[in-house]
């Protein structure tokens, strides 16, 4: 399919970091590849010194202003690169320099002077990991088709004309001055940029240098013309924004392969491009993102309904597949929106790359984020041209901006119930009096949601205080301009320059919740095998001496992800009661919280500090994640799972719901394997299911991986909306998923 990639590969492949040394992907933006030309600008110690220099400069001026500056300066002095082995341009400082001058000590100043006790409260409390909160600006999707409309000048040209406007109507504040003036600054360094970046690479002679040339003067002065210029602006806009303006874009394209395809039928069609071309340019852009390494993996999402209910499916699509699978990479993810009129073909396709072990796939259900989203009063169009952004997290495209700055211990709290509010791994009262002793379970189960509802209370009270800072700590100019809502407010897009100004609260240990109180009901109450007083001295010996009553709980049939009637009803009643208490509630940006069943790599965090609870999980062990079940409890097979997961009601979670799967090899393999798995997501989109992704695994190859790590260097593993090669992840990750896969045999 290539001409050049292939040969190019392994540069494209040390672009950002060399891959023959030790690398860190959580901070992947700390690394260089191979060395920029010296003459182009600076190195990151020359970046570090400017902007030391600078903030004498800028210290005293609006915030706004000020972070434009400091962009202005990394644009117009950091080094650059346009390659011989590369169609994308480079840009050595791209570790968010600014922050050091700006950010940084913005945030400190806030935490420390405006809201010190913010700190004091949470202090304990994240030692404890009952809840986990920080200010979030991780989640932003621009709009991309504006971006690709108009263009660097476009944009630029656009913000001036809203600012003539807003003149004529009435005088400027200060702040809304700040705004415009911010926007300036940063937009016409972008623009001067990529003059720069221009003006270099006519003193290339390469092969691909005269079309590298060609792309960035149109991008100087214009818009893209086709689907090579389209691509490259979405690079230059993605890493400036994210690795240079300090805010991460969480999706590739509004849809990449509906954003970009206008572009690709335009130069089918007048011979601009070849699908071969095409191909070999989708290569190279993948894999800046594949290369680029960051642990969570770079999102992009594809497919959908169109305004007339028809399938935005196109041949653009197939080939994205294509080229992914061919380079064999799984970053950057893929989040597929499907729904009933999701040709059988294009399904097909990704179900036979997942079952041979290509797992970066998430389906995304219509249906079910539609019903979702609409029941906060977002219209049915809204819905249905949603964003897919993040791991599976879901916003009104261009209106929307949804942070994610809290995490709930929702096994915690059981604990809490347990000990009279007391967290037994710091010895801290984090909870409230509940009680010592309890006569029933009704009693317990009352104790549990006081305790739940309590941190619930105090973690929103914190995230409020600090969201009203947001625009303080980081205002987001580049993002800001592109938002026509923002634009016509005067007001930035984080603060409340969105239509939509959400926070989202994230539940971690879901089926961990709901199987510690079932065995406190079977174990204590019903069948009084353990006194309450005598499981308090269980679980504070975590399990020693207790094997034979751990061994009886594990071995439950009252565990989620079994369709078990009781269980069920529990696992229903918990999660209408959280989202009751929290889709709605005001937020401090003009918004409202969402509900979000997903836990990212809390699980693991979060179990770490939690002592052993009744499920009979031992202290320190992860928890479970999504609205999974624990792992290795899910013994009745995926149709019992899929009954209780849909007994939970999903429509409920206003932000995303995924559940993950694990299958034998065996049962999808063939076609019968193909329509199984085909039959599983219409029977999980049919009951509103939202997010759905697949590991494959037998347990056997599982261990012998363990065994032979020399042998599986390309075996990957669907985390919780990411992949990782398993060679990467720790023993006792491994043997999690062995746990599981032993259980589905």
């Amino acid at each position: 399919m290539f001409k050049t990639f292939n040969q190019d590969r392994t540069y494209l492949e040390n672009k950002y970091h060399k891959t023959s040394e030790p690398f860190d992907a959580f901070n992947p933006s700390i690394y260089h590849g191979y060395d920029y030309d010296a003459a182009t600008g600076l190195n990151d110690d020359g970046i570090k010194q400017g902007l030391a220099e600078l903030y004498g400069q800028i210290k005293d001026l609006p915030h706004p202003v000020s972070k434009a500056k400091a962009v202005e300066f990394v644009l117009d002095n950091t080094r650059i690169d346009v390659n011989e082995h590369d169609y994308f341009i480079g840009i050595n400082s791209w570790n968010r320099e600014i922050a050091a001058v700006t950010i940084s000590k913005w945030h400190e100043d806030v935490y420390s002077n405006f809201i010190p006790e913010v700190n004091a409260i949470f202090k304990d409390h994240q030692k404890a990991f009952t809840f986990d909160t920080w200010a979030d600006y991780d989640h932003s999707v621009p709009d991309w088709n504006t971006i690709l409309d108009l263009g660097f000048t476009g944009i630029l040209s656009r913000a001036r004309d809203y600012r003539k406007k807003h003149e004529q109507n009435a005088p400027l504040t200060p702040k809304q001055a700040a705004y415009f003036d911010a926007i300036e600054i940063e937009y016409t360094a972008i623009i001067r940029f990529v003059d720069r970046l221009y003006r270099y690479s006519l003193t290339k002679t390469h092969k691909k240098a005269q079309k590298i040339s060609e792309c960035l003067l149109q991008l100087r002065d214009g818009a893209p013309r086709n689907i090579y210029e389209a691509m490259q602006l979405m690079y230059i806009y993605f890493m400036i924004c994210e690795c240079i303006e300090h805010l991460r874009v969480r999706s590739i394209g509004n849809g990449l392969d509906s954003t970009l395809y206008k572009f690709y039928k335009n130069d089918i069609e007048n011979g601009v491009f070849t699908k071969e071309e095409i191909g070999e340019f989708l290569a190279y852009f993948m894999m800046q993102f594949s290369a680029i390494g960051n642990y969570w993996g770079h999102p992009f999402y594809m497919a959908g309904t169109g305004e007339h209910g028809e399938s935005l499916v196109n041949d653009l699509s197939y080939l994205i597949l294509d080229v992914y699978k061919e380079i064999g990479i799984y970053n950057p993810k893929i989040q597929v929106k499907i729904n009933y009129n999701t040709p059988t073909a294009f399904t097909d396709k990704i179900i036979d790359m997942i079952r041979n072990g290509r797992s970066s796939f998430v389906f995304m259900c219509e249906p079910g984020m539609t019903k979702a989203m609409m029941s906060l009063g977002v219209t049915y169009n809204e819905a249905r041209t949603c964003d897919v952004k993040g791991c599976y997290e879901f916003a009104v495209r261009a209106n929307e901006v949804s942070t994610a700055p809290l995490y709930i211990n929702l096994l915690k709290s059981v604990n809490l119930a347990i000990n009279n509010g007391v967290d037994t791994f710091t010895g801290k009262e984090l909870g409230i009096k509940t009680g010592e002793h309890f006569d029933d379970f009704d009693s317990f189960y009352q104790a549990y949601l006081a305790q739940l509802s309590h941190i619930l209370d105090i973690s929103t009270a914190l995230v409020d205080k600090v969201e009203r800072y947001l625009e303080y700590i980081n205002p987001t100019p580049m993002f800001s301009a592109v938002s026509r809502h923002s634009l016509e407010h005067m007001q930035d897009a984080y603060a409340f320059g969105s239509k939509y100004n959400n926070t989202i609260i994230l539940h971690v240990g879901f089926a961990s919740a709901v199987d510690s109180l079932m065995a406190v009901k079977q174990f204590v109450f019903d069948e009084q095998l353990v006194s309450f007083d005598e499981l308090k001295t269980v679980l504070a010996q975590n399990w020693s001496g207790y094997e034979r009553l751990r061994a009886k709980i594990l071995n439950s049939p009252h565990k989620f992800g079994n369709n078990d009637p009781e269980t069920d009803m529990y696992a229903a009643a918990l999660s209408h009661w959280l989202c009751m208490k929290e889709n709605q509630r005001p937020n401090a940006r003009g918004g409202i919280y969402k509900a979000a069943m997903h836990s990212a790599l809390h699980f693991r965090r979060m179990g770490a500090v939690t002592t052993a609870t009744p499920d009979g999980r031992l202290s320190g062990e992860e928890m479970s994640k999504n609205i999974s079940p624990v792992m290795g409890m899910d013994k009745n097979g995926i149709t019992a799972l899929l009954h209780s997961v849909a007994a939970v009601d999903p429509s409920l979670y206003t932000e995303d719901f995924c559940v993950d799967v694990m299958l034998h090899p065996s049962a999808v393999s063939g076609n019968d394997g193909l329509a199984a798995m085909t039959a599983l997501l219409r029977t999980y989109m049919k009951n509103d299911g939202i997010s759905i992704h697949f590991n494959i695994f037998d347990a056997d190859t599982l261990r012998d991986a363990q065994l032979h790590p020399e042998r599986y260097q390309n075996l990957q593993v669907r985390v919780c909306g990411w992949n990782v090669l398993w060679n990467n992840m720790s023993r006792d990750e491994q043997d999690m998923y062995i746990r599981r896969a032993d259980a589905i045999r």
